[in-house]
């Protein structure tokens, strides 16, 4: 049999990346960066498609910078609503299969238990409202589609909250972090993995969550990111992490409260479970301990 062909945008950034690593042995996956394939650019995502064919398409590109989409809405919604629905028009064009990439920025963290996939989103800023959009402008194009909302990502590279803390707490004897935002930490890894499951499982279609097991706060998150990189010697001395009310901590955006995924529809359908979060940050940090040994 011969292999899947698959597309994946956003192959620069760390989940794109990951996708790329992880592919599985029966799929030929060609992955496109920023610099390749500008997703707001409709001109340049008839091409890569008409080029390429593919029968596969995972999105893992968007507008990320939460609080700099509260100024730049028309960037935002070009790649976060405008894109996705082009993709999917794409892909339906194509007969291929699309696993779009969202958020639990489209809840609004009101909420006190986790979010199932039929919850209504009620998206507090730019960047949740503008990744809404682009999950309904996917599911109207009536395509063989999965969109997938996650929650908390990060990798053992690019810019996260993990790799943030590590460099703070280096630098600092004592961090603040906020302690009233709760919700549910995703590897790169366990994500990417699952993307390729959907893109490969044609029996399903809609929406399905996935994070890593618990709900931690970006609090606990950090304390647990020192103790593991103390055993690791990633830290050569331990840190204070000081917990504070997200008043203290003010942003352009609005964070949800609570954005815990309830992720069991997505374990059901493909019959895998979720991993805890904090063997999945385990892992994670290291393979950064591993890339360091390596630079040394």
């Amino acid at each position: 049999m011969s292999d899947v062909r698959a597309l994946v945008f956003g192959a620069g950034g760390q989940l794109g990346q990951m996708c790329m690593n992880v592919a599985p042995p029966n799929v030929s996956a060609h992955g496109l960066a920023r610099s390749e394939c500008d997703i707001a650019d409709p001109a340049a995502l008839k091409r890569v498609m008409g080029d390429l064919r593919p029968q596969v398409v995972i999105n893992a590109a968007a507008y990320t910078a939460v609080d700099q989409a509260e100024e730049d809405a028309d960037a935002a919604r070009a790649a976060n609503a405008d894109a996705p629905a082009l993709i999917a028009d794409l892909c339906a064009q194509h007969q291929a299969r699309l696993v779009h990439i969202s958020t639990d920025f489209v809840f609004d963290g009101k909420g006190h238990k986790p979010y199932a996939p039929e919850a209504q989103p009620s998206p507090l800023g730019v960047y949740g409202q503008t990744k809404w959009q682009g999950e309904q402008a996917v599911l109207e194009r009536g395509t063989e589609c999965v969109v997938l909302r996650t929650s908390w990502v990060y990798a053992p590279s690019g810019r996260n909250f993990v790799l943030t803390m590590l460099r703070l707490m280096r630098d600092r004897g004592e961090v603040n972090v906020v302690s009233d935002q709760i919700g549910s930490p995703t590897s790169t890894r366990s994500l990417a993995e699952i993307c390729w499951a959907f893109a490969l499982h044609h029996d399903t279609t809609g929406i399905f969550h996935w994070s890593d097991a618990g709900a931690i706060s970006w609090f606990d998150f950090a304390c647990a990111i020192r103790d593991e990189s103390l055993k690791l010697g990633l830290l050569s001395r331990p840190v204070v992490v000081e917990p504070i009310g997200s008043e203290a901590f003010p942003t352009k955006a609005q964070r949800p409260a609570y954005s815990v995924l309830d992720a069991s529809g997505t374990c059901l359908a493909l019959g895998v479970s979720q991993q805890p979060w904090r063997d999945a940050l385990r892992d994670v940090l290291r393979s950064v301990q591993h890339d360091q040994e390596q630079r040394a």
